[in-house]
Order: structure tokens, then sequence, then C-alpha cells
């Protein structure tokens, strides 16, 4: 097919089957008593046909001279060791549904602590979706493969083993027939292998665009909605969904193909010794017993190698599951603290950034020489037309990345030589994009201070004006929020995200059109709380509505990326510069 050329030959299967192993490695005492059960199991299971050809000898006598009882003892000890195999294959089953369960609970942790410790950029560059497509989907996929697959590869070569040990016993021409076909079944199983695991990849990643897009178009549904999008996002989910079914079809059509072939050159050997059994037979060479033994176990011999293909296919497909997964433990982490990092303590607020250049790609600068100067409880303001760079400067202030030239101070000492968790304790911060989560709002406003009283937590909501509202509510600040805050306005969640930065005791402060979701009387309102919320701190202020920062200490105007103007409100309109042209163009 034409799909062939784009799909990506597996990095490292065995390095990967060895970390998939790894994930074991807990419970590997519980794996061998497991093995050793089905070594058991498979020995009862072995012992039923030798026990079914000796009835069958016995009945095979002659009329009158049938032992009944011996016929009766063969059966009643095939009842026994097959009765006992089956219960055995139980609690085999049962044992590997736990250590499954289990496996996936310490992957998907390792996974989710992980993602706590990779970079902002990891997010930017990666859709929501696919990543909980690994989290979810793709390790439900090793876990079922390793709980299952394991214990099935062993069990198989235990019984084909088996079997071809008593074949050999019971006829080496017989056995030697039923050998011709194992180099063909191994031939074609390496050929599907080369086959199928890319395309297995190639079914994994589709669906992580899928729940990428999904994810995406729900979180947006409102906009879709009013501008009557949903004829061409249904269409755009079509051509996704097509795509992902088509990787899912072309996966199964060479994955459900295993099984049939191996069964057909399988029972192509079975005719064979059938065939050439009965010429022995006839010419006196075996008995019918052992024929009849000898089938038994031909077909034993046989089905493992078909259930080894089925197993194989689990496994390619466990495999792409999990250089998905494994492609994000790999991820590299954000960068450790320098050494001797030390924590800042007592911080006054005074920041600085001098000659700072930074781009989120190589190659690719957006703030060019940036110098900026905060002193200790005064108020910045950030302005400037959009991708002029101001949110890349509070990405700078917070260590989510690290200029690529010049440095960041705060209290004299750089940025880079203090612990990230100190840095970015000495901010509160307020998004336009708001966060909540699902939880009380009494919890959703004490995030970030830990032992918060409940005077602490309305005092704050008092601050940012949104106490009221709480009252109204039926269950007061115990009323649960629903996942992301959808049963509350986006100008409630803004003003709980405002309380809980007044709650939270930090130096500075970071507001990033804090108030863009709140009516001009609301805003006015916590205009007057911030001022009070500001005093002894240093703020930096991200604005598009510039009447709202006429008051700051300094303003700072940036144009495509480099510092066109700065000064207060006053000095900058006498200027008539850039920040004029925008002030005035807000006012026309």
């Amino acid at each position: 097919m034409a799909r062939d050329t784009v799909m990506k030959k597996p990095k490292d299967t065995r390095g990967t089957l060895r970390r998939m192993l790894g994930y074991l490695g807990p419970w590997k005492y519980l794996i061998l008593g497991v093995v050793l059960l089905s070594l058991v199991s498979n020995m009862l299971n072995l012992w039923g046909p030798g026990l079914a050809g000796s009835a069958i000898r016995e009945a095979a006598v002659g009329a009158g001279k049938v032992n009944f009882e011996a016929v009766g003892r063969y059966a009643r000890l095939m009842l026994l060791c097959y009765a006992g195999s089956a219960l055995l294959g139980f609690m085999i089953s049962l044992i590997m549904t736990v250590i499954s369960k289990r496996m996936a609970r310490r992957m998907r942790q390792d996974v989710f602590g992980k993602l706590m410790r990779l970079p902002v950029g990891y997010f930017d560059r990666h859709q929501a979706g696919d990543i909980i497509s690994r989290v979810s989907y793709d390790i439900d996929v090793i876990s079922t493969s390793m709980a299952t697959d394991v214990v099935q590869i062993f069990s198989s070569a235990v019984t084909v083993v088996g079997s071809l040990v008593m074949m050999i016993s019971i006829s080496l021409p017989l056995s030697a027939v039923t050998l011709v076909t194992v180099p063909v079944s191994i031939a074609y199983t390496v050929h599907m292998r080369k086959k199928t695991q890319p395309r297995y990849a190639r079914r994994s990643k589709s669906y992580g665009k899928m729940n990428g897009f999904v994810e995406e178009m729900l979180s947006g549904q409102k906009t879709i909605l009013a501008y009557a999008y949903e004829n061409r996002v249904d269409e755009k989910f079509g051509d996704i969904n097509r795509e992902a079914a088509d990787a899912f079809y072309d996966a199964e059509y060479y994955g459900v193909s295993m099984g049939p072939t191996m069964g057909f050159i399988n029972n192509l050997g079975l005719s064979l010794v059938g065939l050439l059994g009965g010429i022995f037979y006839m010419r006196g060479i075996i008995d019918l017993g052992r024929i009849s033994s000898f089938v038994l176990y031909s077909r034993k011999f046989a089905g493992p190698i078909n259930a080894i293909a089925e197993i194989f296919n689990e496994l390619f497909s466990a495999l792409a599951a999990a250089e998905r997964v494994f492609s994000l433990l790999d991820e590299k982490e954000e960068g450790k603290d320098a050494e001797n990092a030390r924590i800042l303590e007592n911080i006054r607020g005074d920041v600085r950034m001098e000659h700072v250049s930074f781009g989120y790609e190589a190659g690719k600068i957006i703030l060019h020489d940036l110098s900026l100067d905060a002193p200790a409880g005064k108020l910045i303001a950030i302005v400037g037309p959009t991708g002029a760079g101001k949110t890349t400067i509070i990405n700078l202030l917070m260590r989510f990345y690290d200029p690529q030239k010049g440095s960041i101070f705060i209290d004299g000492t750089e940025i880079r030589t203090a612990t990230r968790r100190s840095v970015r304790g000495a901010y509160a911060m307020v998004l336009q994009d708001t966060w909540v989560f699902k939880g009380t709002i009494f919890e959703n406003i004490a995030y970030g201070r830990e032992n918060a009283t409940i005077e602490e937590v309305v005092a704050a909501a008092k601050a940012a004006r949104i106490h009221p509202f709480i009252m109204r509510l039926p269950q007061g600040y115990d009323t649960l929020i629903q996942e992301d805050g959808g049963n509350i306005s986006k100008g409630q969640k803004q003003l709980l995200t405002i309380a809980r930065a007044m709650l939270y005791d930090a130096p500075m402060l970071i507001l990033d059109e804090a108030t863009s979701n709140v009516d001009t009387a609301t805003e006015r309102e916590i205009q007057k709380a911030m001022r009070e919320l500001m005093k002894n701190r240093t703020c930096f202020v991200i604005a598009h509505r510039l009447s709202t920062i006429e008051h700051a200490d300094r303003i700072l105007v940036l144009r495509d990326g480099d510092v066109a103007e700065q000064g207060t409100h006053r000095e900058l309109m006498d200027r008539k510069g850039f920040y004029y042209q925008l002030y005035a163009a807000q006012f026309e």
C-alpha cells in the first residue's frame, strides 16, 4: 500500500521489550510462582492425550475383550488432569490480572510524575489529547499484553516442547512430518512482524491525534456554536476519524490474518500426519491407541504455535504503544537546579533584567537585548501589540524558560543560581486563562496556601469582591465546582483566581489581563482591591486596556521584541510616541 512509505520503523524493539518486562520486576517472585503453576498445568494437559490413547487401546482389543475397568480408570484420570489444569489456569489468570492492574498503576504514576517534571515547552508542543491517550489507551494496551502474553509464551513453549517429546517417543517418522511445517511457521511470523509493528505504531499515533482533536473541540464548543462551525468541525473530525479507522483496519488486517494462516499451515501438517499414520496402521507399524495419542499431541503441538502467532500480534501492538509511552518518559526534563543553588528567602522584590535575548525556537529570537529595572514595591506595566513579547517576559521571570543571552536578577541574585521552586514561589499569578479544578470553592481559593483557615479564605474572597456571590450559593464555601468550572461564569472563575492570589503570601505579583472577564463596574472594585494588595509588593501587569495602568510606576512598551519606550503614563503621553498612538487608538 502507498501508506507504507510514511510509516516509521520501530526504533529499538529489544530495548522497548526489555523496559516493558522491567515493569514486572517488583512482582518477579509472584510471576515465578505463576510460571511454576503454568508448568504443572501444562504437564497435566500433556498427560491427557497419553491417557486417551491408553483408553482407546484398551477399548480396541475386540468385542468381549474390553477392560471396562481400565477404560473407566483412564477416563477418570483424564477428567482429573483436565479439571486440575483448568483450575490452575483460572488461578494463573487471576494472579496475572492483579499484576496487570498494579503494573498499569505504576506505569501511569511514572508517566504522570514525569509530566510534572517536564518543562512548559513540552506542553506547548504537544496536544493535551495526545498526552492523555498515552496515559490511558497506550498503557492499557501494554498492561493487557503483559498480563497475558508473558505467561502465555512460556506456557505455549512448554506445551510445544512437551508435545514434541511425546510425539518423538511415539513415532519418529510421524514427528518428522509434523516438524516440516515449523520452519514455514517461523518464517511467516518473522515476515508478519515486519509488516504489523509499524502499522500498530501508526494506529496508536492516529488515536492520539484523534483524542487531541476531540479534547480541543470540546473545550471550544461554545465558540464552534457561536460561529456556526459545526459542519466544518464534523467534516474535519470525519477525516481524522477515517484516518484512525484506516490505521486500525490496516493493522488488524495483517494481525487477524496471522491466526488463520498459521492454522492452515498446521492443519496441512496434521493432514500429512493423518495420511502417513493411516498407512503405518494398515501395515501394522503402529496401533490405533498410539495414533490417537499422536494426533492429540500433534494438535497440542500446533495449537500453541497458532497461539504464539496471536500473542506476537498483541505484543507488536503493545510494543508500538510502549514506544509512545517510553518516548514521553525519555523526554528531557526541566533542567536541574545549579549546584549549590540557593533558596531565595526574605525577598524584597527588586527585579532586574540585563540585555536579555530569547526565542522559543533556535534562530527565531523574540526578545532582543531587553533590559528592565523593577525596584521593590513598584508597579511595572507591560504593554504592546499582540506578539510583541509580553507573555514571554513573564515566562522568563518565572523561569519557565531561561534566556539564551543576558541575565535576570531578584534582589541581586541571578535566578539561574537560585532554585526554581523558590523563584516561582516568589510570585503570585493571576492569568487571563483562568484555571479552577473540581473541588470546593474553599479548596480552589486555598490552593496555594496550605493550612489556610476559613477566616483567611473569606477575607481574600471579600477583597476580590466575590464573597457576596459565594454566600448566595446553597453551600457557600463548600459548594463543589465542576470540572473546569463549568457551573460558574468566566468572570466568577477569574474572581476566584484573584482571591487565590490574594491569599497567597508572595512578595511579587504577576497579573496577565487579570480583569479581562469581568464587567467595568466590577473591574473598578477589583482595581481598588488590587491596589491595596500591591502595596509593598513588586507587581508586573500585562494590560491591553491602557486605562487600567495609568497609575503604574513604570510602563514598558514592547514592539517586535524590543523596548520601544518606557516611563510613566504622563511621560509617555507627552512624548507622543508609540504608547501615545496605542492609547489614542483605544479612545478613537
